[in-house]
């Protein structure tokens, strides 16, 4: 590679792969960007039901900074590229026989909530909790999400002595249901905030306490995207686009090939070779371990022990009433241990689960949602709304599956389960235009060697986080990024993988250095 840059092909046109190619061309690397698919975003999907288009994958855009951040790498400005309200509500959270809880940005406002909803105690114990949450981010921002693979060892050397305490009061060693039954006494809000571990595929019952750090990062700030999640996708991709990247969609790879251990050409589908000096695989490693893409690669990491969470979603129009929706409403199920215990131990689901409701024509905001949805009712032709200016929605629901093949009794069961638990909450769904439903097993075919996990490995026991792969692969130029490498899965956490797999490239290649991951932070 002396004398020039290196040529690198990104495959995947994930969040990861996609914050990789942004990252490399930034810096002026050839990157040629190859997806299977159609579109960009990978999991963030998007899908068209009765002529409306759905964000059908991740419907949360947390961390803005880590956009900011990337961005900045271009010396652009993400505010002038992708347009972002913030939501005044985090979400709704309803339980069978009580009011809903809603959650806000500032911590007084959500304490006042939470002392009306359970008790002044309650509630003081919220602020500890606010407390302790942003205290653990903060301790592990730049130490472990934006460092490149920690261990125990490296991550308490950039700590430093002083940072020791710090790193204890992130409780790895507690699960994160039991350090929440020790600090509220409603187990309502020992469920809500359980919930988090879920945000990366796992089960509160065996995830370090340490998740509750998603808490901070969510009253740090939930934004709702002009034209859905999926716009975050096509702006990077106008982005890479114009800093110079070549972007093949509908592009499959048949196999990464290697010159001794080192790769040397990507072999696509339609038998195209393409040489690389080095390869930005954006994907489950366990496409790698078991030789999907070859079978020098099936020592290129550890194979994945264990996989997290996958889901049944469904898309839907139809004109909801009974509960007034958020645009992000969680309906809790009764028995949240037999939750994750059904998906977990028995690889089944629990008669009573919980259901995700996303109302995508609904604002993030306390007013109520009418003249909202007369707006986007008109803007696409919609009829059918009453004299409130309500109507056919778009809702998007999800509920937590395990990740293997699905008998089509088994989904059309969960299916039921979704409806029967929305029913006892109140939610009554009709005047229906149409529905999508995904299972377990369309996602499996979507995103190979998955078996339909959506978050890679799930984050269970002290040393799961430590588990997940790093940049750096055992085969030279060989790079990971994507939901299943360090730091994690999620929308952010894929996009942090992304820089950090493009910094190990350029420092491994030699290139000029620039700024990295963990210097730029952006603005929070």
């Amino acid at each position: 590679m002396s004398g020039r840059p290196p040529r690198v092909v990104v495959v995947g046109a994930g969040m990861g792969g996609l914050a990789a190619t942004f990252a490399l061309a930034a810096r002026g690397v050839p990157v040629t960007l190859v997806e299977r698919h159609a579109t960009p975003g990978g999991r963030m999907r998007q899908v068209h039901v009765a002529g409306r288009a759905f964000d059908a994958g991740p419907t949360v855009f947390t961390m803005r900074w880590v956009f900011e951040a990337l961005f900045a790498r271009a010396g652009l400005s993400l505010h002038e590229h992708l347009p972002l309200q913030r939501a005044d509500i985090l979400a709704r959270h309803a339980w069978v026989g009580s009011e809903p809880l809603d959650l806000y940005p500032e911590t007084e406002r959500s304490a006042a909530a939470i002392e009306a909803f359970a008790s002044a105690r309650d509630a003081n114990n919220y602020r500890v909790f606010a407390a302790k949450s942003e205290a653990m981010f903060d301790t592990l921002d730049a130490t472990f999400m934006r460092a490149q693979r920690p261990n125990p060892l490296s991550l308490g050397l950039r700590a430093g002595p002083g940072g020791m305490p710090g790193l204890l009061r992130t409780e790895p060693f507690s699960t994160l249901w039991a350090s929440l039954a020790r600090t509220f006494e409603d187990p309502r809000l020992r469920q809500l905030f359980a919930r988090y571990a879920t945000y990366c595929g796992s089960s509160p019952f065996k995830a370090p306490a340490t998740l509750m750090l998603i808490a901070h990062v969510e009253r740090a700030g939930v934004w709702l995207v002009d034209g859905g999640m999926h716009a975050l996708a096509r702006t990077l991709d106008e982005r890479v686009r114009a800093l110079g990247a070549d972007c093949r969609y509908g592009t499959g790879v048949a196999r990464i090939e290697t010159a001794g251990n080192r790769v040397s050409r990507v072999i696509l589908d339609d038998g195209e070779s393409l040489s690389a000096d080095a390869v930005v695989f954006n994907g489950d490693t366990a496409a790698l371990t078991t030789g999907l893409l070859g079978d020098t690669l099936a020592r290129a990491t550890r194979p994945r022990s264990e996989a997290s969470l996958s889901a049944l979603t469904r898309c839907q129009v139809a004109r909801p009433s009974g509960v007034e929706l958020a645009h992000h409403t969680v309906f809790f199920g009764d028995d949240y241990p037999d939750e994750f215990d059904a998906i977990f131990r028995r690889r089944g689901t629990t008669t009573d689960p919980t259901v995700y409701v996303c109302a995508q024509d609904r604002s993030g905001g306390t007013a109520n949602h009418a003249a909202h949805d007369a707006a986007s009712g008109a803007a696409s032709g919609d009829a059918g709304r009453d004299a409130a200016g309500h109507g056919p929605e778009r809702l998007f629901a999800l509920v937590n599956a395990p990740a293997r093949p699905h008998a089509d009794h088994e989904i059309e069961a969960l299916a039921t389960r979704l409806d029967e638990t929305l029913t006892r909450h109140g939610l009554v769904i009709d005047d229906e235009r149409g529905r999508e439903i995904t299972a377990p097993d369309d996602f499996a075919r979507l995103f190979p060697a998955t078996d339909g996990a959506l978050y890679g490995r799930p984050t269970h026991g002290w040393a799961g986080s430590f588990a997940r792969p790093g940049s750096r692969s055992r085969v030279r130029g060989l790079y990971l990024a994507g939901g299943s490498v360090h730091p994690g899965a999620g929308v952010p956490m894929a996009t942090l993988s992304g820089q950090l797999a493009a910094d190990a490239l350029a420092a491994d290649a030699g290139l000029d250095r620039g700024p990295s991951a963990r210097e730029i932070s952006g603005t929070r």
